[in-house]
């Protein structure tokens, strides 16, 4: 695996590759990242993961200062999953002046769920995204289903812009106790771990309400906060939506929807999702 840098030399590398596999991450690698790079073998091209944790995603007050930075550990892990190429640039590389050209996704997308809780959050994922496609210049990029709401944004932006870009989502990996694989888990005490499974249950619960018929998503929503915040969880969001554009779906109508939640432990914000 050769490790990059700079832009310039990642391009030199790359150039004249027309089928060329983009994984983004922030590092500090677990599972649910290694399959995607195993994934991305199968599209054939050069695979390039890239390792840069993004400021401009991050609100004031948020864990932009103490994000686990593992590179050294994320090298070893990349080279055993097939990754050819990591580039893996400092502040200077991405952002040698301030940011003042930014991707602001509409409102009706990235206001909502994750967005309402996090303002700004998808403004700076967006921009960082659409300098890495325009660094990379990927034939394919994928991005885990974990985070749903940036997957489908990404899919809306490559769209609107005419990307030359097929996005594809990964499945989320899961502990074996259902906890959805997560770079923050990290954060998570003992007895946290031990409660965190909870929020994979609680939303499980609410799929197989939905398919036995019960299409009262608002009460649905309810009970499932209720449990968590009995259990000692802050909710940000339970909600049934619109897998398309996670918009309110009508009122009956069972398929195509994904129940999307936030909650924190402590100070450890969860998301997860699972679609119906």
């Amino acid at each position: 695996m050769q490790i990059h840098t700079t832009i310039a030399g990642l391009r030199d590398t790359l150039a004249g590759s027309s089928s060329t596999v983009l994984v983004p991450t922030m590092g500090n690698l677990h599972e649910g990242h290694l399959a995607l790079m195993r994934q991305a073998r199968q599209y054939g091209g050069p695979v390039v993961a890239t390792i840069f944790v993004n400021r401009l995603q991050f609100r004031p007050g948020e864990d932009f200062e103490r994000y686990p930075r593992t590179l050294e550990a994320d090298c070893g892990h990349l080279r055993a999953a097939g990754v050819d190429h990591l580039f893996a640039p400092d502040e200077g590389q991405m952002y040698p002046r301030p940011q003042t050209f930014h991707i602001d996704p509409p409102t009706d997308q990235a206001g909502i769920l994750d967005g309402a809780a996090r303002p700004g959050h998808f403004r700076g994922m967006a921009t960082v995204v659409m300098k890495l496609f325009q660094i990379v210049r990927p034939h394919t990029a994928l991005f885990g289903k974990k985070d749903y709401q940036q997957l489908m944004i990404i899919r809306n932006m490559v769209q609107d812009f005419n990307l030359p870009i097929r996005i594809v989502g990964g499945e989320t990996v899961r502990a074996a106790d259902g906890l959805a694989l997560s770079s923050r888990n990290g954060y998570l005490d003992a007895n946290q771990r031990k409660e965190a499974p909870r929020l994979f249950e609680a939303l499980t619960k609410v799929v197989a309400e939905i398919r036995r018929g019960n299409h009262d998503f608002p009460l649905l929503e309810r009970v499932c906060g209720d449990e968590l915040a009995s259990n000692g969880w802050k909710v940000d969001y339970i909600a049934v939506r619109n897998k398309i554009d996670l918009q309110l779906p009508p009122a009956v109508h069972e398929s195509g929807l994904v129940v999307l939640a936030a909650a924190r432990l402590g100070s450890t914000r969860l998301i997860d999702n699972l679609e119906v």
